[in-house]
Parts: structure tokens; sequence; C-alpha cells
């Protein structure tokens, strides 16, 4: 499979005056007022969220693209996006104008980034009684370093996210990590960091999990060992899910595209499919979120008959790269970031943002997980359409969304299934 995203929205904070030991940080109340914020009835989501959302993720997997030509990509975006979020808040000057232009967040401000990440999270919490799906997000930092109280209240008020202080040098200081990722994964995802080393002085750490059963179930029993076609020309088989039925469906130019429902309808799964003779990564090529949005709004229920394979994937990837072509190398640079906002001194920097993503696709639903490490580095230490027959027997791209806002939470690209 070639790529798949979630993506939620960034926020940003207020650079905070006062600083902080890290000891015992998170266990402080959080100021009165933000507290009250948080009960409040959900407002309607900022679309400016959504759209930023969107178009980092897809400039990310053309990133990916370019440098996995042929490869199946899982990403996250949601969760890549709430990652840099939550370090984005911590980020002054020229890295955080770096930050912002990568993740695309154009005018907006800080104060209105965060409400908008705060009303996204309020939005997809319950948001379908029949589907399954949880955002965390953590902070970990090293013991005895200090860092701003804005910085952490933040944090922790805009996106709940848990601050803990650990003894990096303690060998079980990984370990520790890994089981709140397995633990909030449902295990999906058993470990996202390996080593801590001297330098590394926080960890910032978003996952999401999805769990979503079809609106309608595919057939079991209509199941059958077909071929498919790999992008090299050769054939495999796969086991081929079919469906017929009344789907939200687009033919377009170069393309088909249908999108299948889960539990009450809130969340979907989108699927494209280039045709013959077009091969996948020449497709995407076309790809970008003002099109993505123009052929989701144009989706119209149609009979016709889909042909699906099962499958399932896992993919780890560091982002550096990716992230540094996207303009965010600043913020990889010792000698040039500039996160003034997390601490006092300006001594950080990014040493690695690392992912994680599995899916997997039967004829009950969709499992999905995903997992984000930011790890921050010290320099110091409608009308009746006819029937239409959708074998999906060859590179697809796949997407599962939020029908309602609009936001992409996972994106994928199939090149194997298997």
């Amino acid at each position: 499979m070639r790529a798949i995203w979630f993506l939620p929205v960034l926020a940003v904070l207020m650079a905070g005056c006062g600083s902080v030991a890290t000891t015992g940080v998170g266990n402080e109340p959080s100021p009165q007022q933000n507290n009250n914020r948080t009960t409040e009835t959900p407002r309607k989501v900022d679309p400016k969220l959504i759209e930023a959302n969107n178009r980092f993720g897809f400039a990310l997997l053309h990133a990916l693209r370019e440098a996995d030509k042929g490869k199946n990509i899982l990403l996250s975006p949601a969760s890549i996006t709430l990652a840099l979020a939550m370090t984005y808040n911590g980020a002054a000057g020229e890295t955080e104008q770096a930050m912002a232009k990568a993740m695309s967040l154009g005018e907006m401000d800080r104060e209105t980034l965060n409400q908008a990440v705060l009303d996204l999270r309020q939005s997809l919490q319950n948001a379908d009684s029949k589907v399954e799906l949880t955002i965390a997000n953590s902070l970990w930092a090293r013991q005895g370093v200090t860092f701003k109280q804005q910085f952490l209240e933040v944090n922790k008020q805009y996106y709940s996210a848990q601050i803990s202080v650990l003894d990096f040098s303690d060998p079980n200081a990984p370990a520790t990590i890994n089981r709140w990722v397995d633990g909030n994964t449902k295990g999906k995802i058993k470990k996202i960091v390996d080593n801590i080393p001297a330098n590394t002085v926080m960890f910032l750490i978003n996952a999401i999990y999805f769990n979503g059963k079809w609106q309608k179930p595919f057939d079991k029993s209509l199941t059958q060992q077909k071929p498919f076609h790999l992008a090299n020309g050769e054939q495999k088989p796969v086991p081929m899910m079919k469906q017929t039925g009344r789907f939200s469906y687009l033919k377009g130019e170069g393309f088909q595209m249908v999108s299948l429902p889960y539990g009450g309808g809130r969340f979907s799964m989108v699927i494209v499919l280039p045709d013959e003779g077009v091969s996948l990564s020449e497709w995407m090529g076309t790809l970008d979120a003002n099109r993505w949005k123009e052929w989701t709004s144009r989706l119209v229920m149609t009979d016709g008959e889909l042909q699906l394979p099962r499958f399932k994937m896992d993919y780890g990837r560091t982002l550096n790269d990716a992230l540094k072509s996207l303009g965010m190398e600043v913020a990889f640079l010792p000698d040039r970031a500039d996160f003034s906002g997390m601490r006092n001194e300006r001594d950080l920097f990014l040493q690695k943002v690392h992912h994680q993503a599995v899916v997997e696709v039967d004829e009950e639903g969709t499992e999905a997980a995903a997992v984000t490490s930011v790890q921050v580095g010290i320099t110091s230490v409608q009308q009746p359409r006819p029937p239409f027959k959708m074998v999906v027997d060859r590179p697809f791209l796949f997407a599962i969304r939020d029908t309602r806002a609009g936001i992409v939470l996972f994106l994928g690209a199939v090149y194997d299934p298997q």
C-alpha cells in the first residue's frame, strides 16, 4: 500500500514568560479560564484548519512518493500534524515561520489555531457511536531540564497532553514511553522509541486509533482469490471482496472514485482507482488538496459493483528529509533552530520526527493506528447514473475521512495489497 494519513490539525501557543523545572511537571492545575473553555458546547471547526491539515498531508504524500517511488506508503497526516503542532507551540522567529510554512498554516495566528484544534478534538470525540476513534497526546521531558510553564500548559489544555517527567538515563525509560504507545493504539503499534541519546530532552507524541465497521459489510462468501496486477507488470493472487448496490461514486477524468461509509456514516473510506494505462504514480502527480475537495464534493449515489482486495500493511518512516523538503530544515539545525517558546535558553532543535502507521481492511471494516514522535535535542547536551463496474485489481488510492468536516484521517496508495 502506498500511503495512509490521518490529519488532525496543528496547534500553536502564545509564548510564555515564566519557566518551570520538569520535576513534578503536569501536576499543577490548569488556569481556571482555560478549564472552563474545555467544557463549552463544541463549536464548528474552523475550515482554515481543515484546509491547512489536508494541504500538509498531500504535500507530505508527494515528498515521500518521490523518496519511495513505487513502494507502499502509509501515513496519518493528522497524527503528524498534531505532534508537530505541540512542538510548534514552542517555536519562535525563523523556526516558527518555517514550521508554519511547511504545515500550510497560512495566516492563522496561534490563538485561532489552538482554539480550532480544541474544537476539532471535541467534534471528533464520540462523533459516531458505531466507530471507535481515539486521539491521545503526550509530552515526555527529561528530569531536571527546565521548560516554560506556558508551553506546557497550552499543550495540556488544548491537546489534553499527558505531561510526564522521566529519568532518560534509566534503561527502562524507552519501555515506559512505548507502553503508552502500545496502550493508546490497542496494541497495534508496540514501539516508537528505541533508545534515548544523551542530548535528547523531550518527546512529543501523538497516537491515533481507528476502528470502524462498514455500514454495509462485504459478504465473506463472495470473496475469491483473484489476480492483482502489480506496477511492474507481474500478477499475484489476492483475496478480492465483492459488493453490489448503491455507492457514492464519481467517474472522473482518468480515474474512478467510490466512498464506503462506516457505522452511522460520519466516517468513510474513499477509494480511487486510476484508469487502465494510467499508473498510480502518474495519477498522484495531479493530486492536491483542492482537487481532492472538488472530487469528493461530486460523489453521487450510483448503482454499481465494487471489488476490493483485503489488505493489511504497516509502515515506519523518519520524516526529517520530507519535512526539510517542505521548508522546515531550520528546525533541525542546532545552530539556527529557535524553540525559545519551550525554554528561556535558545538551545533546542529537532533531532528526529518518526512516524509509524498500520491498517487492516477486511469484509467487516477497518482497523488503523498511527503514532508520531517528535524528538527534541539540546545543543548542550443526485441524478440517476448508469450502473458501473469497478474492479480494483491494480494499484489504487484510498482515504478515510470525516464526511461532515471533510478532514482526511487516513490516506493510502496501495501498490501491493499483500
